[in-house]
């Protein structure tokens, strides 16, 4: 077989294991911070202050005012205070939100990030940034984006709610899959994101019945691993585009949004890649990828319908619209009937139309 792509492998230092947040105060060091900005919601501020008492005086303050899809308003309020604290450095402790806001920071200030995730998001793995404003999500991919370092510390996914684990799971899923058919493919990626699929079709069952079983949290950390540096490393298709969409729109969550529209999107391109579909289909013991994706999210009761998630039918033609302008490159041509046929599908929590 003839292969043509090229592969930049990502500048980032990865920590992972269990108990690694006491190295927290080493790794700043390392990166020469002194005055740590630590950041989070406003949900998990009892934890990022036991946190930052691991920092002691290298710890400038805390902001805890990360949201959903990255608003830029609360950014730059973050910003605004980052200054104000004399901050040299960010520790965003979190998922997905966090990560964004110590992204969106960094990317005005150039201060160096350390993020410790606490979901599977994978973000941390990336240069890219989606930020919203005026109720559209726009993305960014630059080097400078991406922080410098990422501890991933089992212990910290242990709490995390199973019904929560299993979204977060499918939305990181997502960037596997479709790392396995973007234009900028790659022999590497495709292996890391065939066995981040099978680690999660492994793990999330384990963790929907037993969420104390270390063995599969460690196995779905490790699988988020690998599908944060497969979207870092290869581009995005129909799915994201999607979900950036939906998101943006209509504020819908943004883990579930991508557990509810994955199997749609690939049953989508499933024709269009027949090759890689098969080899997801084998890594989930499926007898088709879309099929297999359907099954897994029922398995674990993650949400099926955007209709649950608070989406209007109304808004069907309307994200239909917003799909097609600006799209992302796919392998199976963007139509206006297949998507809003997608979308509706998706919307009523039907079996995709491909399964």
């Amino acid at each position: 077989m003839m292969h043509d792509f090229t592969y930049e492998a990502l500048p980032v230092r990865v920590v992972f294991g269990q108990g690694k947040i006491q190295i927290l105060p080493q790794e700043a060091e390392r990166l020469g911070i002194k005055r740590a900005l630590v950041l989070c919601t406003p949900q998990q501020v009892q934890w990022a202050e036991e946190v930052s008492s691991l920092l002691g005086d290298k710890c400038a303050g805390l902001f805890h005012e990360a949201a959903m899809h990255t608003p830029v308003d609360v950014t730059l309020r973050a910003v605004e205070y980052a200054r104000s604290v004399q901050a040299d450095g960010l520790i965003s402790l979190g998922g997905g939100s966090t990560t964004g806001l110590g992204k969106a920071i960094s990317l005005r200030t150039g201060l160096p990030q350390i993020a410790v995730p606490t979901t599977y998001a994978g973000s941390e793995m990336t240069g890219i940034l989606g930020e919203t404003e005026n109720g559209i999500k726009t993305t960014q991919k630059k080097p400078e984006i991406q922080p410098e370092a990422v501890i991933y510390d089992v212990d910290l996914t242990m709490s995390l709610p199973a019904g929560l684990s299993g979204t977060s799971g499918l939305n990181a899923m997502a960037h596997a899959i479709e790392a396995l058919y973007a234009q900028d493919r790659n022999p590497v990626t495709s292996l890391m994101a065939l066995e981040a699929i099978a680690a999660f079709g492994r793990a999330l069952p384990v963790i929907a019945k037993q969420p104390d079983d270390v063995a599969a949290r460690s196995d779905a950390l490790y699988g988020a691993w690998f599908c944060g540096i497969c979207l870092g490393s290869a581009g995005m298709a129909l799915h994201h585009k999607l979900c950036h969409v939906l998101g943006g729109a209509f504020d819908l969550p943004h883990a579930e949004t991508h557990a509810v529209m994955l199997p749609h999107t690939t049953g989508y391109n499933m024709a269009a890649a027949a090759d890689v579909m098969d080899k997801v289909a084998s890594a989930l013991n499926a007898p088709n990828a879309a099929r297999g994706l359907w099954d897994l999210a029922r398995s674990i009761n993650a949400p099926r319908s955007l209709q649950e998630l608070g989406m209007p039918e109304d808004g069907i033609d309307h994200a239909t619209d917003l799909a097609l302008r600006n799209p992302y490159w796919n392998p199976e041509p963007l139509t206006r009937e297949g998507i809003h046929a997608l979308i509706k599908a998706a919307w009523a929590g039907d079996l995709p139309l491909q399964a």
